[in-house]
């Protein structure tokens, strides 16, 4: 029995670890406790093991160097500034002035309100990155006024839920920074990968609105006309932006010659603060060039949009890491709510403490993977799952439905940071072994764990929203009307058809990697690559002009005529010999 116990060790061990943490116990300490308790089990259980344990007590003295591994990590260091900058933006009313002027925007158009939560989340994804803010500021602001004019609870509900959670997946997400430390790669790359997927789910999110609005009209209606105070003016909007265009383009042009690829940035800038100046200056010196909706949107989404740039820019042109992209997006979080006069020491207070929070639970559950880890490779856990994971059939593609399956079901008890410090470590080795792209396969995980938000009933997003969903019915403050309640179970019914969405997005990440590899770059077409061999003979050397038609045969032109000196003897058998450079004369052979 004890035999059985020891060779098993591994599962065994694994199994604990999950029962530990669906006791609630936290995550940090359940993986530290299970590594020391299972470390001393192993010790003692080693010798009836038959080799396949390889614990020893002094294994414990390596401890105390990855922990100083984990703390000497530099990629962490992206966390607390995304964090920061988040929590900041979250503060300043950022999130607030976007809805609005979004909702404006598509006020005409059915399922309007929708489409602006969904383009605010997404941008609200590129400048905060944490889910939680998004949802709340979201909750807050958009639930009571789709409630208001008339739209369905679920949908309402659904589509904030889950334009929160793109923060999961669209750069600079947090996750993004913990899968590839873990999986050993670059968070620029991690970045570039998953921007694309990250959109193609935002679109999809807006098809699913679109489809609503088609065969159930009365679930999203259009703003009614007294509630767009904003007025009209898209034909203003469209002009100022081609014109826009037209001077980025003509700059470009200009600069092309001395600058190169850079004119492009530098035009498109350019073209950027022209038109937001104007709209400044359109509204202050009541100008009128610009309608009121034109010079709105334009003042209030340029800033969130240059400090995406800033930060995701500059990491993505190779100018700054994602460690110095977070901290200039910081400082440019500080100066964007110092302007909107939203920057006090209390909202500084705050951020700072929530950051601080964030960063120690993050740091902990590392110390403790660090601890589970060296037991579970001294029990031979890690080649327990590869063999496990490489046993499933259909190679590659197996291998990534089984574990996208695998986490969509652990999703339901687990959240992002547990499954990224526990599972990610095992599954990582078994995918570069079996020659996928880690970044893919990271992005893949990306867009599984972010289900884990989303599943009824112990989705995070869907808790944030009901913290700040109304429970009993209460009086619009516009119309006056007794409005009903949301409900817990339509919260729950809303989330499940943009879960089916996100499992359709997964599928695409596999079927189609492309749009996560393009991350490495334009593929560089061998075909036409021709290597000439020089010539045999002395001839090929080209510098020896005398032996075989001059230089120019030795570069493949015309032979010019040597000079008349007569050349020197050569001796064949030294040149056969591989060069020596040693300084005596050779010695001549015999006659």
């Amino acid at each position: 029995m004890m035999e059985l116990i020891a060779q098993n060790m591994a599962p065994i061990m694994f199994v604990s670890l999950v029962v530990f943490l669906l006791a609630g116990y936290p995550v940090a300490f359940s993986l530290a406790a299970n590594g020391l308790l299972f470390f001393i089990f192993g010790v003692w259980l080693a010798p009836l093991s038959e080799g396949t344990i390889t614990l020893d007590w002094p294994l414990l003295y390596a401890l105390p160097e990855r922990f100083w591994g984990v703390m000497q990590n530099e990629t962490l260091l992206a966390i607390p500034f995304f964090t920061f900058m988040g929590i900041v933006l979250e503060r300043s009313g950022m999130a607030e002035d976007l809805l609005e002027t979004i909702g404006q925007l598509f006020g005409p158009v059915r399922g309007g309100l929708a489409y602006a939560v969904i383009i605010v989340g997404a941008l609200l994804a590129a400048t905060t990155g944490v889910v939680a803010a998004s949802v709340i500021a979201m909750g807050l602001i958009s639930l009571p006024i789709m409630l208001r004019y008339g739209y369905d609870r679920r949908l309402a509900s659904g589509v904030i839920a889950a334009s929160g959670t793109l923060a999961q997946i669209i750069p600079p997400s947090l996750v993004l920074i913990i899968l590839a430390d873990q999986l050993g790669r670059s968070v620029g790359d991690m970045y570039k990968g998953a921007m694309i997927p990250g959109l193609v789910l935002t679109g999809l999110y807006m098809s699913y609105v679109f489809l609503v609005t088609m065969f159930r009209p009365n679930w999203a209606p259009a703003l009614p006309k007294e509630a767009r105070t904003l007025g009209s003016g898209v034909t203003s909007l469209m002009v100022s932006l081609l014109i826009a265009g037209v001077m980025g383009y003509l700059i470009i042009k200009a600069l092309l010659p001395r600058y190169g690829e850079g004119a492009d940035i530098i035009g498109a800038s350019i073209a950027i603060i022209a038109i937001y100046v104007a709209a400044l200056l359109d509204r202050a010196l009541n100008l009128n060039w610009m309608s009121k909706l034109c010079s709105q949107v334009i003042i209030v989404l340029i800033p969130p949009l240059a400090l995406i740039f800033l930060v995701l820019g500059t990491i993505y042109l190779g100018i700054a890491t994602p460690t110095e992209g977070g901290a200039m997006g910081a400082v440019g979080s500080l100066i964007l709510a110092g302007v909107k006069g939203r920057l006090s020491l209390s909202v500084i207070q705050q951020a700072l403490a929530s950051t601080t929070r964030l960063s120690a639970f993050v740091m902990f559950i590392l110390l403790g993977a660090r601890v589970f880890s060296l037991t579970f490779y001294g029990v031979q856990g890690h080649l327990w799952v590869e063999h496990l994971l490489t046993a499933m059939p259909g190679g590659q593609l197996g291998f990534l439905i089984g574990v996208s399956i695998l986490v969509f079901l652990l999703a339901f008890f687990l959240d992002f940071f547990e499954l990224a410090f526990i599972l990610v470590p095992l599954l990582a080795p078994v995918a570069d072994k079996m020659g996928i792209d880690l970044i893919w396969f990271g992005v893949i995980l990306g867009v599984n764990m972010q289900t884990s938000f989303m599943h009824p009933p112990f989705g995070f997003s869907l808790f944030y929203l009901r913290s700040v969903a109304p429970k009993e019915p209460f009086i619009d403050k516009v119309t006056g009307k007794l409005t009903a309640a949301v409900k817990t179970s339509q919260i729950y019914w809303g989330a499940v058809p943009f879960v089916v969405i996100q499992v359709v997005m997964i599928g695409l990440v596999i079927a189609f990697p492309q749009m996560v590899m393009h991350y490495k770059g334009a593929v560089v077409d061998t075909s036409h690559v021709t290597f000439t061999a020089p010539n045999s003979g002395l001839g090929g050397l080209g510098g020896l002009g005398g032996l075989d038609g001059g230089l120019g045969t030795g570069l493949g032109g015309p032979a010019t005529p040597a000079a008349p000196a007569a050349p020197a003897p050569l001796n064949n058998d030294l040149l056969s010999q591989p060069p020596s450079f040693d300084t005596t004369k050779p010695v001549a052979p015999a006659p």
